[in-house]
């Protein structure tokens, strides 16, 4: 970051005022990777070439029927043209619903059918769809009108962004219905009105430091809520300049990921943990690249593991990344995006606590970090303090009593970038406030005021009055060669007299079976002192994911109890 160069301040208006006003920046998108780089014309669009585009595509929504408070359902891979699209939906006042990919093709069915109740559920008034996804989604009795994206587009015989009519500001307007992914539930539409927004992005802003100069670089889904607000949203509505890659490109080549921030200079991006893994394997195979510009490498969306972070920084330094870029960041779509935030330039830190007191008594006990019994040890990165507008406090899940400092608790939150609720759930939206305070679902616990997360609430394995968190479980296990990092889940059932054991399931490759499934007891056993009830190793890429790659515990769990896993 230019030192020069002072941090945005929290901006006033709508969000219509600020594209309006972002338009005119100097600045745009890059898009590079094959599956969005244009196969003619200029790879780099200014914003003001978008943004008269999107006053375009606003206006052909409009003559379409679409009105202030509406919603449209846009089903397409990344590309300019899904950017635009967006765009558009928010200066004609309507709100963009994304919906995710269909990630692996054997789950077609599935796709096709959460992809309709989410369009029914969300009460979308149109689809778009790019034309490479037209076969896989087609209209049933019931569907709003579907046309293809390229229909809105702008184009001989549309209007023009002249005829564009834009609407009154309105800060409770959604502008935003971000599904969630479903890691432990059903998914849940996420209200996100032009209020909320607003303020995350500004506080997001604020708390990371971001200025004018950024390059952010992305490759992250415009389906989820790190790309779509972290990384789409702050460039146009401040306007950054953007460096935009598809997942597909970054899944077939990681090594692009780290090519494309040394190619343009980039400075701040982000992905969750196992993209770290990924891009560490593929530096170690990479020459002549410069790093030393990325001062914001944000990690998120899933828990942060700092042996991965760690891994990382050791292969990126040599080619002049800095430790102090490292960003552990906490966020969740029920506050936009941005939660908690520590200090840029600090880099990992990380809390040493004593494993089987947090298990037993739920209190961090701190304990020397290099203590010869690391099996005991727990280290905990620290997450910084919540982002400007938001409030946090650690209860107790029960009685809601909030708990002092290093007790573990459920997460609250409160403040001015939480949603109002979930779309047409009241149900839902009831048990997730008490008092006012969005209640997370995380165990956590804080440390000189910044936020430490422990795990899942609903996906603690409890045994033996131990809470055992089944990340440990999965990040032993996923060093063992032959499993495929990352794809490990573990979780629990009721076993002999109602007590609950832990089950092991692992994506494997054509290795010795016999003696990777004697390496994972051993791990399992050694990490959390439980042997584990079954240990199943399942075929590759057949583990149940969201459409974000977060591993589905929970659904995991039915199939086992099912019968239904795909075992080597």
């Amino acid at each position: 970051m230019n030192a020069s160069i002072s941090p945005f301040v929290p901006s006033s208006g709508s969000v219509i005022a600020r594209l309006e006003r972002a338009a005119d920046a100097p600045t745009g998108v890059r898009f590079v990777g094959a599956s969005v780089k244009p196969a003619d014309g200029p790879d780099f669009i200014a914003w003001r070439q978008i943004h008269d585009e999107a006053r375009a595509v606003a206006a052909t929504l409009q003559s379409l029927g679409i009105v202030p408070g509406d919603h449209v359902a846009i089903l397409g891979p990344t590309s300019r043209a899904l950017m635009t699209i967006v765009r558009g939906c928010w200066l004609a006042g309507a709100a963009s619903m994304v919906l995710p990919l269909p990630m692996r093709m054997a789950s077609l069915d599935a796709f096709v059918e959460s992809t309709r109740a989410r369009i029914r559920h969300g009460e979308a008034k149109l689809i778009l769809i790019d034309d490479l996804l037209a076969d896989f989604y087609q209209a049933a009795p019931g569907d709003p009108p579907i046309k293809p994206m390229a229909a809105v587009m702008p184009g001989a015989g549309r209007p023009t962004g002249d005829r564009l009519e834009l609407p009154a500001d309105d800060p409770e307007r959604l502008v935003i219905l971000q599904y969630t992914s479903g890691s432990t539930s059903e998914p849940k539409g996420v209200m996100i009105p032009d209020r909320v927004l607003c303020a995350n992005i500004d506080a997001s802003c604020q708390a990371a430091e971001l200025t004018q100069s950024e390059v952010m670089v992305s490759w992250l889904p415009l389906y989820h809520d790190m790309g779509l607000v972290g990384f789409l949203s702050i460039p146009m509505l401040k306007g950054v300049q953007l460096v935009q890659a598809a997942p597909q490109d970054f899944m077939a080549h990681p090594g692009s990921w780290m090519q494309w921030i040394s190619d343009w200079k980039g400075t701040a991006t982000a992905g969750p943990n196992f993209s770290w893994v990924l891009a560490t394997r593929a530096l170690k195979r990479m020459k002549d690249i410069d790093l030393s510009s990325l001062t914001l490498a944000l990690s998120g969306a899933e828990p942060v593991d700092p042996v991965a972070v760690e891994a990382f920084v050791n292969e990126a330094s040599r080619f002049g990344f800095r430790a102090g870029s490292v960003f552990p960041a906490f966020g969740m779509a029920e506050v936009a995006i941005g939660g908690a935030f520590p200090k840029r330039h600090r880099g990992l830190v990380c809390d040493s606590v004593d494993r089987i007191v947090l298990e037993r008594e739920r209190i961090a006990k701190e304990v020397d970090p290099n203590d010869d019994d690391q099996v005991h040890v727990r280290r905990l990165p620290l997450l910084g303090r919540a982002v400007p507008g938001l409030e946090m406090k650690i209860v107790d899940p029960e009685t809601k009593t909030e708990l002092p400092e290093r007790h573990v608790g459920e997460l609250l939150l409160r403040g001015t970038s939480v949603t109002p609720g979930y779309y047409k759930r009241p149900d839902a939206t009831s048990a997730m406030f008490h008092d006012g305070w969005l209640c997370t679902g995380d165990l956590a616990y804080t440390l000189d005021g910044e936020l430490v997360i422990c795990g899942r609430i609903k996906d603690v394995i409890i045994v033996g009055g131990r809470n055992v968190f089944p990340e440990d479980i999965e990040r032993a296990v996923g060093i063992i060669d032959g499993v495929r990092a990352g794809n490990v889940i573990a979780f629990g059932i009721d076993g002999y007299k109602g007590k609950e054991t832990v089950i092991v399931v692992a994506e494997v490759k054509d290795v010795d079976l016999d003696r990777v499934r004697a390496d994972i007891h051993h791990s399992a056993l050694e990490v959390s002192g439980l042997p584990p009830r079954d240990i199943m190793l399942v075929k590759p890429g057949t583990l149940p994911k969201t459409s974000s790659g977060k591993l589905q515990r929970a659904k995991c769990r039915e199939l086992y109890l099912d019968g239904g896993l795909e075992l080597v």
